[in-house]
């Protein structure tokens, strides 16, 4: 990767955290900060504490919802906070597997099971006809 010198991207090490935020794979620093303390990252198949320094070339797993892996190896590393699509392309290259086809039927079988529509809180009335089926009034 050829780098410009008015860009905002290095190949200088920077603390995971703070990779994790910039790079758009975490909300917030405080979450990444939560997700590496709680042993959801590993970094070149070691669990790391948040200060560790990430370099391009390092590969980087995060576990997400469900029992997924995400997989990214780091491309570069940037001071400021970039749009998301431009840091899917500059900082990391996602190099997840796709998902097997057990891994798909689950997924649609729990989208299948999902509740439609908003969940709404029964009113007043439909309070008092509660308790009153229930015997408590």
């Amino acid at each position: 990767m050829v780098l410009v010198p008015d860009s905002p991207v290095s190949d200088r090490p920077q603390r995971l955290d703070v990779w994790l935020d910039v790079a758009c794979l975490c909300k917030t620093r405080s979450e990444a900060q939560r997700a590496i303390k709680g042993g959801k990252v590993e970094v070149n198949g070691e669990k790391p504490k948040q200060n560790r320094e990430v370099r391009p070339g390092d590969a980087v797993t995060l576990s997400r919802p469900l029992g997924r892996k995400q997989v990214v190896r780091v491309r570069a590393t940037s001071e400021q906070h970039l749009p998301k699509a431009e840091a899917r392309v500059l900082l990391f290259e996602d190099v997840t597997p796709p998902p097997t086809a057990e891994e798909q039927a689950f997924q649609q079988l729990l989208r299948d099971t999902r509740p439609k529509g908003p969940v709404v809180a029964p009113d007043k009335r439909e309070r008092r006809e509660l308790r009153r089926l229930r015997g408590r009034d």
